[in-house]
């Protein structure tokens, strides 16, 4: 094992292609074959794609440009549709590689933290899965080495003051802000982030000259490209996306009431685990202790080879960042994705880490490696692990093809007039899911039933369609319709429960209300919910 860990050294360039050729050709087959379904939000950044706007309620509009881009080279399929995370996880784990290798000079560390990446749940599901966290992980990525470049001054000889900082990083800088503000907002963090870091070497060793003046030109350009589309769509519907974010993280409505709760905080703490697997995790954390060691000068020698800049870059980017999403988990519900933020830098002090303290553990840095390789296969070939349905996290990603098939039937066998029905949920990822799997893949309608508010309600709903008849389709099994559905129709059938299957074996349940003869009405929930 050791000379396959000096060969990591001596050929890093070689094992970087290897495994971001296998890993791409991977995902691409994994896709290919059909094993998963979207995830409903998949389905539903899909569905914006139909309807293109400035922005959208709950994301900016990156997403629906990406999935439209390669739904036009591929079709609305499901490969065309998440073909972007493809692309996206080759180009970030290459960003990676080059500044960890080439940027960084730790050619070693730079292929073992492609190993890690690739064997780290989260980023593996984002490999696969076409969400914004994709693009925004990449653009992270690609503004943190431009912040560090941005720190490096011109080299003596040039015609130049060779402390001034130079000028490209910090276009790069802008350009990525903006780009991930587009694919989501939580690339704000980037700013404040990059003032720390600032600060923090402006102490310790200072910065070339002009560097802050630079900095804050670049901080703001990226954020005014970046929220000018959002600021525009806002503005034209009553700010409803920037009330949802601060309904979401607890700033507004009624999470911001308690500020103090412990019930979410050990579910919370159990996910990130998960996200990034107990061996990593501790890995990561002996790393970030070992760079916040050397910013606070409480060791005299840096463990993992970094220099200054570069041990406060990684302690910055990743501690401060998930540690302020654990203490917000006592406050309010905190998504696990929110997080991942922080496993970019956590991924390469990982690298790093495991570089340096298994350097002489053939036997360990065996197993580990196998424990990598066992990961990524046992995702791209799980349809061969037979796993119970409460087990198998993949479980809520299948049928949805079947129920598609199960809907169009009802509407040809069950409806005088098939022409004239439409489909409808009370849930958006439903109601993205029965537009994305139903053949034909109809416009279909999200009726405002006790939920918080979605994207479908800024769009007209099914009010000239009086007369027709719908197809209802809800998650699990109901044994009866909601009051508000009653109201919109002359005659609801009893419950048809449906237990789809995908490639023979049982899927999700489902139920679905036939409905004849809409009325007009169609409900408004007058809370506001975010």
């Amino acid at each position: 094992m050791s000379s396959l860990s000096n060969s990591f050294k001596n050929k890093p360039m070689i094992w970087a292609v290897i495994i971001v050729a296998f890993t791409t050709f991977a995902r691409i087959w994994f896709l290919g074959s059909g094993q998963l379904n979207l995830v409903q939000d998949e389905a539903q950044y899909w569905d914006w794609t139909r309807n293109m706007q400035l922005t959208y309620y709950s994301k900016g509009p990156l997403i629906a440009w990406i999935i439209s881009t390669w739904t036009f080279v591929f079709g609305n399929t499901e490969f065309g549709v998440r073909f972007g995370s493809v692309v996206g996880t080759m180009l970030t784990q290459i960003v990676l590689f080059w500044g960890m290798a080439k940027l960084w000079k730790r050619p070693g560390a730079a292929v073992w933290t492609l190993i890690i990446y690739n064997s780290m749940p989260v980023f593996l599901a984002l490999g696969i899965l076409m969400t914004t966290d994709n693009p925004f992980i990449l653009c992270w990525t690609c503004a943190l080495f431009s912040l560090y470049s941005a720190t490096i001054p011109y080299p003596p000889g040039l015609e130049r003051d060779s402390n001034e900082s130079k000028t490209l990083p910090f276009v790069l800088i802008a350009v990525f802000l903006a780009i991930g503000i587009l694919a989501k907002y939580t690339m704000l963090g980037f700013i404040g982030l990059s003032i720390l870091y600032s600060l923090i070497l402006l102490k310790k060793e200072g910065l070339p000259s002009g560097f802050l003046k630079k900095l804050f030109a670049a901080l703001g350009a990226g954020v005014f490209i970046g929220f000018l589309p959002t600021l525009i769509w806002n503005c034209q519907n009553s700010f409803v996306g920037y009330k949802h974010v601060l309904y979401l993280i607890g700033a507004e409505g009624s999470k911001a009431s308690t500020l103090i709760r412990f019930d979410r905080v050990i579910p919370y703490l159990g996910e990130q685990i998960g996200m990034v697997s107990p061996w990593w995790f501790v890995f990561m954390l002996i790393g970030g202790c070992s760079a916040i060691a050397v910013v606070l000068k409480k060791k005299p020698k840096n463990i993992l080879g970094l220099s200054n800049k570069q041990s406060a870059l990684l302690a910055v980017f990743f501690l401060p960042v998930w540690c302020f999403f654990f203490i917000w988990s006592f406050h309010a519900k905190v998504l696990g994705n929110w997080a991942v933020i922080s496993y970019v830098a956590g991924v390469m002090l990982a690298g790093l880490s495991f570089d340096h303290f298994w350097n002489r553990r053939g036997h360990l840095r065996t197993i580990w490696l196998l424990l990598s390789i066992f990961i990524f296969l046992l995702l791209h070939f799980q349809n061969l692990v037979s796993l119970p349905d409460n087990l198998n996290p993949t479980h809520r990603l299948k049928g949805w093809t079947d129920l598609g098939e199960q809907v169009l039937k009802l509407e040809y066998s069950q409806f005088n007039d098939p022409s004239k029905v439409f489909i409808m949920s009370e849930q958006y990822d439903m109601t993205a899911a029965l537009a994305f799997y139903v053949p034909g893949q109809p416009r279909t309608y999200c009726a405002w039933i006790d939920r918080r508010m979605n994207q479908y309600d800024l769009w007209a709903g099914p009010q000239d369609k009086v007369g027709w008849d719908s197809v209802y389709v809800l998650k699990d099994f109901k044994e009866s319709p909601d009051r508000e559905l009653v109201k919109m129709f002359k005659r609801i059938s009893p419950p048809i429960h449906l237990q789809t299957t995908f490639r023979g074996k049982p899927a999700r349940k489902f139920t679905i209300f036939l409905c004849y003869d809409y009325n007009g009405y169609w409900p408004r929930d007058k809370r506001l919910r975010f």
